[in-house]
Parts: structure tokens; C-alpha cells; sequence
């Protein structure tokens, strides 16, 4: 029997974002998120994992205030950034504040240049152009490929270096906290690879914080510090990521390896791992 999340992080770091017990509903009657608690330290990297409908966007979502648009709402608990109270505020003041999504699906203006696209990061600042035209530079040298194709319609793009642009743009609002949605739906392996790469050297070299969401868990397993794994709208288990890639049950449930080898996906029944995760 696996013991219950105990939703807590190493006192030792600083807590930036802190989700306290949330409950969130869609048209007044869906219930989505059923009390779910997480913390995510300063500088960190941490893992929502899953799989699809777990409830780990909509989690990003309520933390950047984005539910309104779809008719839902944070109808209990609080969500605190660096210790204040953000559930009321717009998404325009907390990209203002720092925190900024990266949507699933990338969501890049198609008939935007790249650099277009980069550029629009970095609307609500007003530290001037040599700031932003410097971080475009460093945009550009984390995501070299952006530079070659800067000039070229970003709808016209691979989905590869959409996601880049994407995450590039999201840096040119200087946040201090990326909420990442899915980095690797929809990519070849090698790309997820050099993705995930580049989000770890951000976060090294830029002290970027990051949230993301992701169902390829043994790629998220690798490189975030800490984890979280949702299952219908609860955490069901958390801990430092080392320990959760040698779980027995993560092993079985999420990377399709048991004592016996490996697994079929369509051999792990979700309902099993509910009766033992939630019961």
C-alpha cells in the first residue's frame, strides 16, 4: 500500500507557489480538482504528472487565472505566490508578477514571423529596447534554430520549433516562474530530448523556476527535482524524483516496467492503481 501524498517540500528552499487544498469546477457541476495541494520551491523543477484528463492543465490553469475563459472557477482552497493570495488576480498581472503559461499545443500567431512571435513576449515591459533586443539574444541562444528560421512565418514552422518559440516567448516576458503545459506532445523523441535539455539549462543559467505538466513521465522523471502525480483530480503520490522513478508502482503504472520486465500499456488497468492509490 502506498503511503498519502504528503503534498511537502524539503524546508530547506523557498517556497514560491504554494496550492493549498484546491477545488475547481467547470459550469457550476463539474468537479475537476478534488483538493489537491502542492508546493514548488524557488528555482526548482517540478513534475505534475499523469495521464490525460488526470487534471494536471487545469491545475496550471488555475493557478494563472485562466479557468474564467472556460467557465470554470477555484471554488475552495487558496493558491499563494511568494506567500500572497493570486486567485483573483488577472493573467495580465501575474505575467506582470512573474508567472507566465506555456499553453499545451503551443498556440504560436501563424501569421507571425518567429521573431514576431518572440517580440510579443515582451509587450507589457517597459525597461526599453536594448533590455528586450538583449534577451532576444538570449532567447536566440538557447534556441539557436529560432534564429535561423526568425524570419520565416511561424505557422509554416515544424511543431518542434513552435514549441521553442513558445517557450522562447514566454522567456521574453522575464518571468520568474514558467508554467509548462505538455513540452513534448506531439514530438519526435529526439526533440523532447533537446527540449527538456534546454528547459534544465534555463533553469540553471536563468534561475527560471518551472511548473510543467506532462504525461511522458520517464522524461519528466529525468530531469525535474520533484513530482507529483495526479490521478481523476487528486494527488496521489508525491516525492523527490529520484524516488518516484524507482517506485515499484510508478515503474509499473507510468513507465510500463515490473518485476518481470516490461509491460504493455493496455496491460495496466487504470482502476487497479485507483483502488490502491485512493483507497
Amino acid at each position: 500500500m502506498i503511503s498519502q501524498p504528503s503534498a511537502q517540500v524539503s524546508d530547506e528552499k523557498e517556497i514560491i507557489l504554494d496550492i493549498n487544498n484546491i477545488e475547481v469546477i467547470y459550469n457550476h457541476v463539474i468537479l475537476v480538482l478534488k483538493g489537491v495541494s502542492l508546493q514548488v520551491p524557488k528555482r526548482g523543477i517540478t513534475a505534475l504528472l499523469g495521464g490525460n484528463g488526470a487534471g494536471k492543465t487545469t491545475t496550471l490553469k488555475a493557478i494563472s487565472n485562466l479557468l474564467r475563459s472556460e467557465r470554470g472557477e477555484v471554488t475552495k482552497g487558496s493558491i499563494l505566490y511568494r506567500g500572497d493570495r493570486i486567485e483573483e488576480l488577472d493573467p495580465s498581472t501575474l505575467v506582470k508578477r512573474g508567472v507566465v503559461q506555456v499553453m499545451e499545443g503551443r498556440h504560436c500567431f501563424e501569421h507571425l514571423t518567429i521573431e514576431e512571435n518572440l517580440l510579443t513576449g515582451a509587450y507589457t515591459r517597459q525597461d526599453g529596447k536594448d533590455a528586450i533586443a538583449t534577451d532576444l539574444e538570449m532567447v536566440y541562444r538557447y534556441f539557436p534554430r529560432l534564429k535561423e528560421r526568425r524570419r520565416s512565418q511561424a505557422g509554416y514552422t515544424s511543431g518542434g520549433e513552435q514549441q521553442m518559440c513558445a517557450i522562447g516567448r514566454a522567456l521574453m516576458s522575464r518571468p520568474e516562474t514558467v508554467l509548462l503545459d505538455e513540452p513534448s506532445m506531439g514530438l519526435a523523441p529526439q526533440l523532447v530530448e533537446q527540449i527538456f535539455n534546454i528547459v534544465k539549462s534555463i533553469n540553471e543559467n536563468e534561475s527560471v523556476t518551472f511548473l510543467l505538466a506532462e504525461q511522458n513521465t520517464n522524461m519528466a522523471l529525468r530531469f525535474a527535482h520533484y513530482g507529483y502525480i495526479l490521478e481523476s483530480g487528486r494527488v496521489v503520490m508525491d516525492g523527490p524524483a529520484s524516488q518516484l522513478r524507482e517506485n515499484p508502482d510508478v515503474k509499473e503504472f507510468y513507465l510500463g516496467m515490473s518485476e518481470k520486465g516490461r509491460k504493455s500499456f493496455k496491460d495496466v488497468r487504470s482502476y487497479r492503481r485507483r483502488k490502491r492509490w485512493l483507497s
